[in-house]
């Protein structure tokens, strides 16, 4: 592990969608910071080698499900509350999008299903955290957003239209939860990962030619900014979208 930071030293946190990419380099930042960690996404196996690259048991727990099933969400609570004690950063990073194309031939049912995981999921695990008692003990909550959902995102459309939806849940939630609990959200632009593959794969460099900064983002780019959220660093800071984007928004633009 990199050198511990100490801003989360005694926290204990929860990681959706922590197995690779971004929701992996947050968990990692967020043990390197001194907190420790519950991981959950789909695949076992996968949970498995992230626990062993975060150090191990001492440092991380993995609780595998979907994070649009509440069962999975009370058992991923419960099990990293019985491990390391309450849950008092909940970082909701789990977000999909299977379908690509304009809004007016998307299929229904997959809209449905990018709501159920994108949004319902994401104020799900926030209910599930105040459930177990966040709201009396303090704590903050950081949702993952996007770019796509500052302005529109052509092919992305309706990924866009529920990451919208999560940076006003965000400010709704800061406003309901404060002052014991802090929200606030981070909208990435691309990042390197193998989700937002398909929008750069084969053209890196031309797409990052439109950035500012001249290069797509990195998942520890996000980690960094999340870790900064969770600390009392930010501790006056509540209902904000941080846009970790390059300088890709100052041109109007969500890609390159």
């Amino acid at each position: 592990m990199s050198e511990i930071r100490g801003r989360l030293v005694g926290r204990v946190a929860l990681v959706t969608g922590a197995s690779r990419g971004i929701g992996l380099a947050i968990a990692r930042r967020l043990v390197a910071e001194g907190a420790r960690v519950g991981l959950t996404a789909r695949r076992a196996g996968a949970l498995d080698e992230a626990v062993a690259a975060l150090g191990g048991p001492d440092h991380a727990v993995a609780v595998p499900g979907g994070t649009d099933d509440p069962d999975h969400r009370a058992a991923a609570v419960r099990q990293v509350t019985e491990t390391f004690g309450p849950v008092d950063v909940l970082v909701n990073n789990t977000g999909i999008n299977p379908v690509h194309g304009p809004l007016a031939g998307l299929d229904l049912a997959a809209a449905r299903k990018l709501l159920e995981v994108n949004l319902l999921g994401t104020l799900g695990w926030v209910q599930q955290v105040c459930a177990a008692g966040i709201t009396d003990r303090g704590g903050c909550v950081v949702n993952v957003s996007s770019i796509a959902g500052l302005r529109p995102s052509p092919g992305i459309a309706f990924y866009g239209v529920t990451k919208a939806a999560v940076n006003h849940l965000t400010a709704s939630l800061a406003v309901e939860l404060a002052p014991s609990v802090r929200v606030n959200a981070v909208a990435p632009a691309v990042v390197r990962t193998r989700f937002a593959a398909a929008l750069y794969e084969g053209r890196e460099e031309e797409v990052a030619r439109a950035y500012p900064l001249r290069r797509l983002g990195e998942p520890t780019d996000v980690a960094g900014a999340v870790a900064f959220l969770a600390s009392a660093d930010a501790a006056w800071i509540t209902g904000q979208t941080l846009v970790v984007d390059g300088g890709i928004s100052l041109a109007g633009r969500t890609t390159g």
